[in-house]
């Protein structure tokens, strides 16, 4: 995957007035005042910076795209439930970091197959996907089982002419991360969402074409 420094940036607006977000636990932080107190440094507010009118946000934690959690719908659940709805709107995913983990503890479907699913429920609908990384060495959420599902997904962009990836991986800091080396501080969530944005105009900007590759970054 091209480093995040090599891949384009966002500069404007984009052309997503209607964003469906849907993440797990990496992706709390991005709402919660708790991590967040400054309502205008938060993921809604950074979206509309760029011109986002309408952000659809489906956060769970221990979320992954298949297996579910007790039962709380899986991200395969929540795409369906809107597409039966007739939901049109670009689609920002923030997953797999808790397929990467099930995948290294014997998850049934492997990661393209996720990918595949995930995206299938979508159809042709602009997708954003983040890319993932741990600060762990071992165990299921070891960075190795990350860095595996990243290039799965920079593979799916060949099958998937409609799919985006923001690096995240490559512009994370370890810094941001918290103690468990999964999450990310306050600091950490406000690069988060204000990159997030960045990487949205830059996949889809207002008035151009869609990216030409695969990778776009959030950098400023």
């Amino acid at each position: 995957m091209a480093p995040a420094a090599d891949a384009p940036a966002g500069d404007g607006e984009t052309a997503c007035a209607s964003v469906v977000y849907i993440g797990e636990s990496t992706s709390v932080g991005l709402l919660d005042p708790a991590y967040l107190p400054r309502p205008a440094t938060r993921l809604p507010a950074q979206l509309a910076r760029v011109g986002v009118e309408d952000l659809d946000a489906d956060v769970l934690g221990a979320r992954s795209i298949v297996e579910r959690w007790h039962d709380e719908p899986n991200a395969q659940d929540a795409v369906e439930a809107r597409r039966d709805a007739g939901v049109e709107a670009c689609w920002v995913i923030a997953m797999g970091t808790n397929d990467a983990a099930n995948l290294a503890v014997g998850g049934v479907y492997s990661a393209p197959e996720r990918i595949d699913r995930l995206l299938a429920a979508i159809g042709d609908q602009p997708v954003l996907w983040l890319t993932v990384r741990s600060l762990r060495s071992s165990g299921p959420y070891a960075d190795a089982h990350m860095a595996a599902f990243d290039a799965d997904l920079e593979a799916a962009c060949e099958r998937h002419p409609n799919l985006r990836l923001y690096d995240w991986r490559s512009e994370v800091r370890t810094e941001w991360f918290v103690a468990d080396g999964v999450h990310f501080t306050s600091h950490g969530y406000r690069q988060r969402a204000r990159r997030i944005a960045r990487a949205l105009s830059a996949a889809y900007p207002s008035g151009a074409e869609p990216a030409a590759g695969c990778v776009v970054g959030g950098a400023a």
